[in-house]
């Protein structure tokens, strides 16, 4: 290659060969077809700029690929959530323990925290591995920020030569433009100045100013394409540069809070894992508390039941075992019942018997008189007859 630009294009596409980029595969750039097309101007640079330009498209997928690979999630609410749930839980058995005692309804609660939240060890060990997953994720975003800054730092080396061969290229199209343009306006005056008869010679100097122009508009067309590349490659070179320093900034700052939230991990670790254990302790001796008190309570409240019971039982007993089989009330109910069934029975039997003599005589009547009735109907019958 024309310069020195190629040192740097190496350097870039080595990095770009090592993440795995297939350069055998790379697209051809409209732009490289484009500068093919005024590489008559200086065809080494040009070819030097074409060149350039061809990786940029490869050096771009590699920045897509690193970006598209880096884990971003918002995995520290869960952290906070579970250093929120475990306060929340140890402020709420404080406030369950203001009257004294547990109730069936902060007996649900507990347990539902239990089965939805886990238990405390259970929500460290969640921070713990949380921190585990976001420190991973960082320490491959570093990596793959650095293979892109690292491909960028010899990669901007050659878009500042590619800049500088392009605007050396404009310089040299500028002045054939220059004499273009020139010979365009002295064939265009040569037309006009001419006052001749002759129609032949004044049709070849149209010609001629014609194909001038018709040269100056393309030399003007090169020439405004080497503009646009070169300023181009500038805002490329001046932007990205701007860009990388700013990514370089955030590379830096999230590699020194990686660092530290590593160095204060390892040497707090034992903090962390005191904190689970003194959570878990305060749990349990809550737990013992409770037991311990509900022991006492049911003792307590078994010894009020055995002697208020055993008042009643007693006394029970005692009354059966001493008191009087029989009632006064009850054996004078049952005399009374007797007597009274003794008085009223005798006038009940007369009445009944004269009721029964009474009956037996009507019930005779009735039957006699039904007998007459029937022998009378049968006399009748026979008398009729004969």
């Amino acid at each position: 290659m024309e310069t020195g630009i190629q040192k740097y294009l190496d350097g870039a596409l080595t990095v770009l060969k090592r993440v795995g980029i297939d350069l055998t595969k790379v697209e051809e750039s409209q732009l490289v077809q484009i500068l093919d097309t005024i590489k008559q101007v200086n065809e080494p640079k040009v070819l030097a700029i074409a060149q350039t330009v061809r990786y940029m498209g490869s050096f771009n997928e590699m920045v897509r690929d690193k970006v598209r690979g880096m884990k971003v999630d918002d995995r520290y609410n869960d952290i906070t959530e579970a250093f929120t749930s475990i306060r929340d839980d140890s402020k709420n058995l404080i406030k369950q323990l203001d009257d004294g005692k547990i109730d069936l309804k902060e007996k649900m609660q507990n347990l539902w925290m239990k089965i939805r939240r886990g238990t405390t060890h259970d929500r460290f060990e969640g921070i713990r591995k949380t921190y585990f997953g976001v420190s991973k994720d960082t320490k491959g975003q570093l990596d793959r920020e650095e293979e892109i800054i690292g491909a960028y730092q010899d990669f901007r080396l050659a878009l500042k030569n590619a800049e500088i061969m392009a605007k050396e290229v404009l310089q040299e199209q500028e002045k054939i433009n220059q004499k273009a343009k020139e010979d365009f306006i002295a064939a265009s005056e040569t037309v006009t100045k001419y006052e001749g008869g002759d129609d032949a010679e004044k049709s070849r100097l149209q010609l001629k100013r014609d194909e001038a122009q018709r040269a100056f508009e393309q030399e003007d067309k090169n020439y405004q394409l080497l503009k646009d590349v070169s300023e181009d490659l500038s805002n490329s070179y001046n932007v990205g540069e701007t860009l990388v320093a700013k990514l370089n900034q955030t590379h830096n700052l999230k590699n020194q809070v990686y660092r530290r939230s590593v160095s204060f991990f390892t040497l707090n670790e034992s903090v962390f894992t005191t904190m689970d254990a003194a959570y878990t302790s305060q749990f349990g001796l809550h737990e013992t508390t409770q037991t311990f008190e509900a022991m006492k309570d049911g003792a307590g409240k078994g010894l009020e039941d055995i002697a208020e019971i055993g008042k009643k039982v007693e006394d029970a007993a005692l009354k059966a075992g001493y008191g009087s089989v029989y009632k006064v009330e009850s054996v004078k109910k049952l005399v009374d019942a007797v007597v009274g069934y003794q008085e009223e029975s005798r006038k009940l039997i007369e009445d009944l018997r004269v009721e029964s003599t009474k009956s037996a005589k009507e019930i005779e009547g009735i039957v006699e008189d039904g007998k007459r009735r029937c022998r009378e109907a049968v006399t009748k019958y026979l008398g009729e007859a004969a």
